[in-house]
């Protein structure tokens, strides 16, 4: 992982919150809670297990303090019974179903997931008097196809989700506002680029960087799907943490875009990442995804008002990272 310069991290506060993370076995949710263990908050994290991994956890276990583990799926109705009993502050809800192309086929299954999931989490918070809840959104998929011109993106673009997966996002957020307005609920949603580094799992379809690094690590070719040319704004983990930590006490009632504003084509990803691995493998390519999006990236403005909020992580940094940590678990892992 790499280090926040202080200049960019958000101050530690010294007032101790209980926080209760859904999805905090995933990605992005076990280096959230990582960070509010180092800052010496309360930390309860549900998940269900189906795409995390109690191994993200064994730095929260490492690191001691008041840390509960609770394998749950935000779509049971325990949920709502079991928020209102850790009775949290602050609610970060980065649960759900993340696959496009899973929504794709199988479109009642992700409104299960990140629609009533999110209900039954809404539900549980304002029962249990939550200051906040904090939820990662998605930047690509909500404003769904954009022309050239439109790029970077920005919050006053309209919603215009063109999978089920984008539509359950944008239901989400109508949630939010409904919560807010009727239970005095506040909220700030994240909307996020392509999330990537140390702990993304190789098998999800927005997991380019850890499929590209386990397969040039391991010395194996890999496949980019589509020509190559498709651009995407990459955005390293330790920086969408920060943005979350930050949205606690800021950006109440907001829709925020948390990106670097920079399209890099897949294509490029792959030779940049190649370099430094020190790999002259050419990819191979395969066909389009259905339901992806042929060109992203989102201005952040908006977030640097309201959260003081900017990327530090430059994507040469943030691979070396993703590299050296698939390395070591590639070291790690037990031979047969």
């Amino acid at each position: 992982m790499t280090m926040t310069p202080s200049s960019a991290r958000a101050a530690p506060t010294d007032r101790h919150v209980h926080a209760l993370v859904t999805g905090g076995a995933g990605f992005i949710g076990s280096n959230l809670v990582d960070r509010l263990l180092v800052e010496r908050h309360s930390v309860d994290v549900v998940d269900d297990l189906s795409t995390g991994s109690l191994a993200n956890l064994a730095r929260a276990r490492a690191l001691g303090g008041e840390f509960r583990f609770h394998q749950i799926d935000v779509t049971d109705p325990g949920v709502v019974t079991l928020i209102e009993r850790r009775r949290p502050e602050i609610v970060y809800h980065l649960a759900g179903q993340p696959s496009v192309a899973a929504s794709v086929r199988d479109p009642g299954f992700d409104a299960a997931v990140n629609i009533v999931g999110t209900a039954r989490v809404l539900d549980g918070a304002r029962r249990a008097g939550v200051r906040k809840v904090v939820y990662a959104a998605s930047g690509g998929s909500l404003y769904g196809a954009l022309e050239p011109r439109e790029l970077p993106v920005d919050e006053t673009h309209p919603f215009r989700p063109s999978s089920p997966y984008g539509v359950s996002k944008k239901v989400a957020i109508d949630y939010l506002r409904a919560f807010r307005d009727l239970y005095e609920l506040e909220f700030t949603a994240l909307a996020l680029a392509n999330v990537y580094g140390p702990r993304q799992s190789a098998a999800g379809e927005s997991g380019v960087v850890a499929r590209f690094a386990a397969d040039l690590i391991a010395r194996r070719p890999s496949t980019i799907d589509g020509d190559g040319h498709q651009t995407r704004d990459f955005v390293f983990v330790d920086d969408v943490v920060d943005a979350f930590c930050r949205a606690a006490a800021r950006g109440g009632g907001l829709v925020l875009n948390v990106g670097t504003g920079v399209q890099t084509s897949v294509g490029k990803l792959y030779a940049t990442m190649a370099s430094q691995a020190g790999s002259q493998l050419a990819p191979g390519h395969g066909p389009e995804r259905l339901g992806d999006l042929r060109a992203n990236a989102l201005d952040s403005g908006r977030a640097k008002l309201h959260l003081g909020w900017t990327p530090w992580t430059s994507l040469e940094e943030g691979i070396a990272a993703t590299l050296a940590f698939v390395a070591r678990q590639a070291r790690d892992r037990p031979r047969r």
